[in-house]
């Protein structure tokens, strides 16, 4: 029996987090377990990731196509050890060809990019999740303009992908504004996740696509992401599971502090 598998849009913290635990001590502890968790939840090991990082935009929906991808330290400020982690999984140049062709058949242009490596939307989640780096990892781009509507329907073209042991992960993050933080995000990030927990968690699949291609209209929506390039993984993750109900794998109120944030499980 094949086992259909569940989609995921993750909220991946902040910066190389993972390795910096000497510096903020447990502020992570929360996200990280319960990266550790989705492997039970999964309850197989799955074949391939394909993620879809909110770090990476390109003209076009875009792989990662090399068969042993490097890393992308796409930060700054961090702490000289950072910038030599390592996360060794190997990439997988038939995924990503068979998404450039799923994408393709539904009328979408898509591009191989064999010099990609892992950005940190991607290393930091991958190394709670799968620690042994021994499952192939594909990265999709998300397409400049951030459209809601094209974002959902990629996910629509990709879900087969779920019944061939391809495990769907958006990784962004749910409140996402770098001006405002601390004390004056309180209120704006848990305004946009209580909308946020109604869209994803209570809405009928037809409301919920209806409410995410308005999600600007939802409140504090433009203070929790005044560009939206951490929500749009959800969409393809949400769209991957168009009809499936939606589960919260992970909230804080008090991220760093003050900050809510959530991450979800769709199927």
């Amino acid at each position: 029996m094949t086992t259909r598998l569940p989609t995921y849009f993750v909220s991946h913290g902040g910066g190389p987090w993972p390795w910096m635990k000497d510096q903020w001590g447990d502020t992570f502890a929360k996200l990280e377990a319960s990266l550790q968790d989705m492997p039970r939840q999964l309850g197989v090991k799955p074949k391939a990731v394909l993620m879809v990082s909110g770090h990476w935009e390109e003209r076009d929906f875009t792989l990662s196509s090399g068969a042993h991808p490097g890393m992308l330290y796409d930060y700054y400020g961090f702490p000289e050890h950072t910038y030599h982690v390592q996360y060794p999984a190997p990439g997988s140049p038939e995924l990503a060809q068979q998404v450039k062709e799923l994408l393709e058949a539904g009328s979408m242009t898509a591009r191989l990019d064999g010099e990609r490596g892992f950005d940190h939307g991607t290393f930091t989640v991958m190394a709670p999740l799968y620690p042994q780096a021994d499952i192939p990892v594909v990265q999709l781009s998300m397409k400049t303009g951030l459209d809601p509507q094209t974002h959902i329907d990629a996910g629509k073209l990709l879900a087969p992908l779920r019944d061939e042991g391809v495990v769907i992960i958006g990784s962004g993050l749910s409140y996402h504004n770098l001006r405002q933080h601390y004390a004056h995000a309180a209120a704006p990030s848990r305004q946009f996740d209580d909308w946020l927990q109604e869209t994803l968690l209570h809405s009928a699949p037809v409301v919920r696509y209806q409410r995410l291609l308005e999600w600007s209209r939802a409140p504090a929506a433009r203070v929790a992401h005044p560009r939206e390039d951490h929500l749009l993984p959800l969409m393809v993750a949400v769209g991957a599971a168009w009809d499936e109900g939606g589960t919260c794998v992970y909230h804080e109120d008090d991220f760093r502090g003050v900050i809510a944030v959530s991450s979800f499980r769709f199927g």
